[in-house]
C-alpha cells in the first residue's frame, strides 16, 4: 500500500515539546444405533437374528456460516509482544496539549516501533512503566489507545502515539497518589526507553465502506483513536482506500484549554468540507438554551433528530471512547427517539452491537 501524508503535523501550542536531538523523523455428531427389532409379530415368534443392524451413518454436522466482519479485519496483528518479551522503543517526542489553566495535564508522545508494532487505527498498545511495585515486581502493563493512524505521525509506519492523561489524585487519607504508567509516560525524555505490548484490540477497527457515515464520540483522552481515524481520513491518501463518507465527531472536555488537537480538527474542517463535522462540548464554559452544562450528550441533543434518522440506515456506526457515564446520557436522548417510531431503544441497540455499527470502549 502506497501512501503519503498530504498535510504536515501541525504546531502544538499551548506546548511544552521535548523533542530528540537528532532523533528520527519526527480466536463428532454421535448417532446411537436404533433400538432392536421385538421378536413377536402378530403373535408369531419370529427367528432371532444374531446379526447387529448396520448402522446409519452420521449426518455431518451443519457448517456454521462464517461472520464476514464490516470493519478492516484483513491482516490485524494481536498480541506480537507480550509483557515478558516487550518491545523495546525509544520516545522520540513527548508534547504538552493541555494549556496552562487546564485542570490537569494531558500529553501527545510519540515512540520509534521501527515498522516492528504493526497496528492499525483503533487499536491499543500496552506499556510497562520502569521499576517495581511495593512487592518487588515488575509493574503491571497499562493499556493504551493508539492516536497515530497505521502510518504515524511521521507517515514511514515506523512510530506509534499515544495521548496521556497524568493522573494525579488525592486518596481518603489526604495524601497525593500519582498514577505509575502516567506520570511514566507524561515524564518521558526523547531518547527514554519504552517497553510496548500488544498491539490487542479489533473491536474499534474502522468500517471497511468508505461510503460510511462514522459518528465519533470521545471524553478527553478518548479523542485517541478517533485522531487515529480523522488522520487516515483527511490528512493521508491512500491508493485502496479515500473516504467519501459522512465522519462527525463529538469531544467533550472540561475547558476550552483541554481542547485536544484543536488545531487539527479544525484543519481537517477545511480539508474535508462536508465529508467531516466538528462539535465541541466545553462543559464548564458552554451551555445549551435551558441554561444546562454543555456536556456531550447536550449537544448531540441539539442533533437528535437528524443523529436518529442517521442511526436507522444500516452505513452508519457509532464510536465511543472515553468516560463510562456518558452512554446512559445518549441512552436517554436515543430512548423517547426511537419510541415515536414505535421501536424499543435498548433492543434497537442490542442489534446496532450485533451489527457492528455500536461500539463502545469506556473506562
Amino acid at each position: 500500500m502506497a501512501a503519503q501524508l498530504t498535510a504536515a503535523l501541525p504546531s502544538y501550542s499551548p506546548a511544552t515539546t521535548k523533542a530528540a536531538a537528532g532523533g528520527s523523523s519526527p480466536s463428532s455428531h454421535f448417532l446411537a444405533y436404533p433400538s432392536r427389532p421385538r421378536n413377536v409379530r402378530n403373535g408369531v415368534r419370529a427367528q432371532v437374528s444374531t446379526t447387529e443392524p448396520t448402522a446409519e451413518p452420521a449426518p455431518a454436522a451443519p457448517a456454521k456460516p462464517v461472520k464476514i466482519s464490516k470493519k478492516q479485519d484483513e491482516g490485524v496483528v494481536t498480541n506480537k509482544y507480550r509483557p515478558k518479551e516487550p518491545y523495546v522503543g525509544r520516545c522520540l517526542l513527548n508534547t504538552r496539549l493541555t494549556g496552562d489553566n487546564a485542570p490537569g495535564e494531558t500529553w501527545h508522545m510519540v515512540f520509534s516501533t521501527e515498522g516492528e508494532v504493526p497496528y492499525r487505527e483503533g487499536q491499543s498498545i500496552g506499556v510497562i512503566a520502569d521499576g517495581e511495585d511495593k512487592n518487588g515486581k515488575p509493574h503491571k502493563l497499562r493499556l493504551y489507545s493508539i492516536a497515530s493512524s497505521a502510518l504515524g505521525d511521521f507517515g514511514d509506519s515506523k512510530t506509534v502515539s499515544l495521548c496521556v492523561k497524568r493522573l494525579v489524585y488525592t486518596n481518603d487519607a489526604g495524601e497525593v497518589v500519582k498514577g505509575v504508567c502516567s506520570n511514566f509516560l507524561c515524564d518521558l525524555k526523547p531518547g527514554s526507553e519504552v517497553k510496548i505490548t500488544g498491539p490487542v484490540g479489533k473491536k474499534m477497527l474502522m468500517p471497511k465502506d468508505p461510503n460510511a457515515t462514522i459518528i465519533m464520540l470521545a471524553t478527553g483522552t478518548g479523542i485517541a483513536p478517533f485522531r487515529s481515524f480523522l488522520w487516515k481520513m483527511f490528512f493521508e491518501e491512500h491508493e485502496d482506500y479515500k473516504f467519501n463518507g459522512l465522519a462527525w465527531l463529538f469531544l467533550g472536555v472540561p475547558t476550552s484549554d483541554t481542547l485536544l488537537y484543536k488545531e487539527e480538527f479544525e484543519k481537517m474542517v477545511e480539508i474535508g468540507g462536508e465529508n467531516f463535522r466538528l462539535d465541541f462540548a466545553v462543559s464548564r464554559e458552554q451551555t445549551n438554551a435551558a441554561g444546562e452544562k454543555m456536556y456531550i450528550q447536550t449537544r448531540m441533543a441539539e442533533y437528535k433528530e437528524e443523529l436518529w434518522e442517521m442511526l436507522k440506515k444500516d452505513n452508519t456506526y457509532v464510536y465511543m471512547c472515553g468516560l463510562k457515564g456518558m452512554e446512559k446520557g445518549i441512552d436517554d436522548i436515543m430512548v423517547d427517539l426511537a419510541a415515536k417510531d414505535g421501536i424499543d431503544w435498548i433492543d434497537y441497540k442490542k442489534q446496532l452491537k450485533k451489527a457492528e455499527q455500536w461500539n463502545v470502549e469506556v473506562y
